[in-house]
Order: C-alpha cells, then sequence, then structure tokens
C-alpha cells in the first residue's frame, strides 16, 4: 500500500502487512544502517543496489563523482544529487547507495541518457531523504471513504509557462470548484493558484491530491495560494476543511 509520495523529490513510502510476507523472507530481512549523507566526498568508493531491468537484485559499484548537481527530467528539476559512475539503470531506482561500510547515503533515482554520455548516474542524498520517508512513514493508511479531498480541478503551471507569462507563480491553477466542494466553503475561487500546504511547497496538482488525500475527511489545512489582484499575485493563507 503507497502510504504517500512526494514526486518533486522522487520518493514514496509503501507499506506491507508482515502477514503477507513469507516467514523465511522475515528473517532474512535486516534494518539498513543510514549514514550522513553530508559527511561523503568526492572519489569516495561506492555501491548501488537495485532490480536492473527486473531481471532480480543486482550490485554495480564506482565512485562519487560530484556533489549538488541538478537534472531536470519531465520538467521537474531535481538539485542537490549525488553523482556517481557506479551504473543505475532501468529497474535501479528506489534502491540503496551505500558506502564502502554498508550504510546508506543516497536513494538511486536516474541516469543521464545520452549517446554522448556514459556513467552518470544519480541518487538523493539520503540526509534530504529522511525528512520527508518520516512524514510519508507517519501518514494513516486511509480507505477511499476516509479521505479528504478539496473539489477542485486544477492545471500545473510549470517554470516553462513562467517564461511565457512572467507574472504569473508556479503551482496549481484552479480551473473549476465544485459547489458543495470543500475548497468553494473555504472561499478558493477558479484563477487562484495553489502553491502550498501549511509550511510544505506544492507544485503539481498529483502532489497536490496525494497530500490532501492523506488527511481524514474533517482535517483542517492551511492552504497557500496566490490570487490576481489588479493584475498582481498576492499571497493568502486559507484554512479549509477537508470533505469526503
Amino acid at each position: 500500500t503507497v502510504k504517500g509520495s512526494k514526486s518533486d523529490q522522487d520518493i514514496a513510502v509503501v507499506a506491507v502487512s508482515l502477514s503477507d510476507i513469507p516467514s523465511d523472507t522475515i528473517s532474512k530481512i535486516a534494518i539498513a544502517e543510514l549514514a550522513d549523507s553530508d559527511t561523503i566526498a568526492v572519489g569516495q568508493q561506492v555501491v548501488a543496489i537495485g532490480n536492473a531491468l527486473g531481471e532480480g537484485q543486482s550490485v554495480t559499484n564506482g565512485i562519487i563523482s560530484a556533489l549538488d548537481r541538478s537534472i531536470t527530467v519531465n520538467n521537474v528539476t531535481f538539485s542537490g544529487l549525488i553523482m556517481t559512475n557506479a551504473a543505475i539503470n532501468s529497474g535501479n531506482s528506489g534502491g540503496a547507495l551505500l558506502n564502502s561500510d554498508g550504510q546508506v547515503i543516497g536513494i538511486n533515482s536516474a541516469k543521464y541518457a545520452d549517446t554522448s554520455v556514459e556513467g552518470m548516474g544519480f541518487a538523493i542524498p539520503i540526509s534530504d531523504a529522511i525528512s520527508v520517508i518520516n512524514d510519508l512513514m507517519d501518514r494513516e493508511v486511509l480507505t477511499d471513504d476516509e479521505k479528504g479531498y478539496l473539489g477542485i480541478s486544477g492545471t500545473n503551471i510549470t517554470e516553462s509557462d513562467q517564461q511565457q507569462m512572467p507574472n504569473i507563480p508556479v503551482g496549481i491553477y484552479v480551473r473549476e470548484v465544485s459547489e458543495d466542494g470543500a475548497a468553494k466553503d473555504a472561499g478558493i475561487m477558479v484563477g487562484d493558484i495553489i502553491v502550498g500546504i501549511g509550511d510544505e511547497e506544492i507544485t503539481t496538482i498529483k502532489e497536490l491530491s496525494e497530500k490532501v488525500n492523506s488527511y481524514r475527511v474533517g482535517t483542517k489545512i492551511t492552504l497557500k495560494i496566490k490570487r490576481n489582484e489588479n493584475g498582481k499575485y498576492k499571497e493568502k493563507k486559507i484554512k479549509v476543511t477537508l470533505k469526503g
């Protein structure tokens, strides 16, 4: 069961019921030890574990090639990444990047694929990911009847859109508001751009839905929006009580 995900950081948490895991598998499971990825250095030896091409567990080795690198995938920019020449191929994403002591320093995320490029894989530093992971782990697994909903439909406003329309902020443009939905009751309007929930930045409709649906019906949340007032977008905070 997917407990939650954060698409702008390429991280998800999945819960598996212990009753669904064979006893011989449980006996072999060990808890991974996490390292402080802030202490790693270029040239350090690493091992990438994954499921390359879906053929079963695989292991590749290499070094840390660079730190604090950024890449853009499907119009989403990921920053602060570890770059390694350890082979990371399809199926490796989500696997562990380990140091020579077997400690997790990163989560394998992407490979730079180009005919002129070789040996450029990227991993999310575990020190950056752990706060997101802990937040997702703490979420309840809710049934559809228990999940909260806003009652809107929206469109992503990306950085590319912003280049065409310099005044518009990145976020979720509200195209429609349901008459009997939570957003309508709270005063959300068509044309508003949702940019956050509480102190967390939100940039896509998928991310917004996943976050909202992680709360129970009746939960009060604070949406951060930007509203066009006389040609200028002004930030507002609106409290919303989620409905089913």
